[in-house]
């Protein structure tokens, strides 16, 4: 009912009146007859849409639940300046720490699947560009309506897609934020996606009744006809032979997304598939021997330098009574060895065997048995350099205050003299350079 009101509401009525104000000219890419290609048309859209959209929603599902995993409620985790209206629903979603590779599998299909996605939207993009220049421009209060959320809708997922691109290069050349851009700019995408989808869904729904799923798939270059031009503003007047059918194109653009996806792959699940991470931080070292694995700040780049780490460093433990450690107290320590991934946003991940002092040790040498929480102050002075950790996080035993990593000390690179190491916890929050431990009893 929703979506045949809509339909009807906001449908390209050509006897609609047109809105007063200055018209395209009749000419070049407004003219209908500009665009020759027979394969434009409402199935090609609807077929393309309907590749794209479990894409989409794998990927926003996901970037939802590393939103989730940022524990943005506790104090020094959010970067997005505030959670407004959706503050209450994350502040009843703990992360768990239980499945150490949660964050890993849930970044890896972020980002595979976003990259995936690309080649479809542009596919889509061009099989309905037309549109885009469309005469008159607004053909009724309605129409706007509906190109404003397909402008909306175009912007933001090019926006989205661009810096998330971009964010796995490491490349910042806008002057804002990454994190708090692409978190509100895939608000605005979704919204008007899920504008889009309940607007079009009967125009997909005819176009596949009309020709079927996957029948024009089965014509070759020959018998590849373009679509009724009254159909669709998409479809063209004037077309020009086929120079590819349409299973050639979809299947070219299949080939694209899968490679792509692949891609993605390669850098997020590691071992055999990481020569297929070509997106992937590549080409450096990043300390001697066991250290030499991807960070994402060195030590120079946080500005940290061996007067902050030297013997005079010492680790401050605050709870019931506040103890501070050298780093040789806390190698006298009982020890426990872990084999744990990092993974970070952008989503590479590599497993390591870290060798610490678990963190439930060191809340009970502070006088807090039952921690609720642990803030994680680190030498680094910096947005991201602290943390809060929730229960589960402070009390797995797997949580460690790591010294050491495959068996060496940890580089200045991997966080010497101390980092934090928690099962499926981001990567930023496994904080390095660590000075402070806040537990905080139940």
């Amino acid at each position: 009912m929703l979506t045949r009101f809509l339909h009807r509401t906001f449908g390209m009525d050509p006897e609609a009146r047109t809105l007063p104000g200055p018209q395209p000219p009749d000419r070049g890419p407004f003219r209908r007859d500009f665009w020759k290609s027979p394969l434009r048309g409402p199935w090609l859209s609807s077929i393309l849409s309907s590749a794209l959209l479990p894409l989409i929603i794998i990927c926003a599902l996901t970037g939802f639940l590393s939103h989730v995993a940022y524990e943005t409620e506790f104090p020094g985790n959010s970067v997005t300046g505030g959670d407004a209206l959706l503050g209450p629903v994350y502040s009843i979603l703990d992360w768990p720490a239980g499945f150490a590779w949660l964050y890993a599998i849930n970044q890896g299909l972020h980002v595979t699947s976003g990259l995936a996605a690309i080649p479809i939207l542009f596919a889509k993009l061009w099989a309905v560009i037309p549109k885009l220049w469309e005469r008159p421009a607004l053909r009724s209060l309605a129409h706007a309506v509906e190109r404003i959320s397909l402008a909306l809708l175009v912007g933001a997922s090019l926006f989205v897609f661009a810096t998330g691109v971009l964010n796995i290069q490491y490349y910042y050349l806008f002057g804002f934020g990454f994190v708090p851009a692409h978190y509100y700019a895939s608000f605005i995408f979704i919204a008007a996606l899920v504008f889009h989808i309940a607007t079009k869904a009967p125009d997909l729904v005819r176009a596949f009744r009309d020709r079927g799923v996957v029948a024009p798939l089965r014509d070759d270059i020959e018998h590849t006809e373009p679509e009724p031009s009254h159909l669709s503003e998409s479809a063209p007047t004037a077309p020009r032979p086929a120079t590819i059918s349409r299973r050639g194109f979809v299947g070219a653009v299949a080939a694209g997304s899968v490679g792509l996806g692949l891609i993605g792959a390669g850098q997020s699940i590691g071992g055999a598939f990481r020569p297929l991470g070509l997106l992937a931080p590549r080409g450096q070292t990043y300390g001697p021997g066991p250290n030499d694995f991807q960070v994402n700040k060195t030590a120079m780049g946080a500005g940290i330098t061996p007067a902050d780490t030297g013997a005079a460093w010492r680790l401050e433990i605050q709870g019931a009574r506040t103890v501070e450690l050298s780093r040789d107290d806390l190698l006298r320590m009982p020890m426990s060895t872990q084999s744990l991934p990092i993974s970070c946003v952008e989503g590479w991940s590599t497993t390591q065997t870290w060798t610490g002092v678990p963190l439930r040790d060191l809340g009970r040498l502070a006088g807090v048995d039952d921690p609720s929480e642990l803030f994680v102050k680190s030498i680094q002075d910096a947005v991201l350099g602290q943390a809060t950790l929730n229960t589960a996080q402070t009390t797995d035993p797997r949580s460690l205050l790591a010294l050491q990593v495959n068996g060496a000390d940890l580089s200045p690179n991997h966080g010497y003299p101390a980092r934090v190491i928690v099962p499926a916890l981001p990567g930023v929050h496994n904080t390095k350079w660590v000075k402070r431990l806040v537990f905080r009893a139940a």
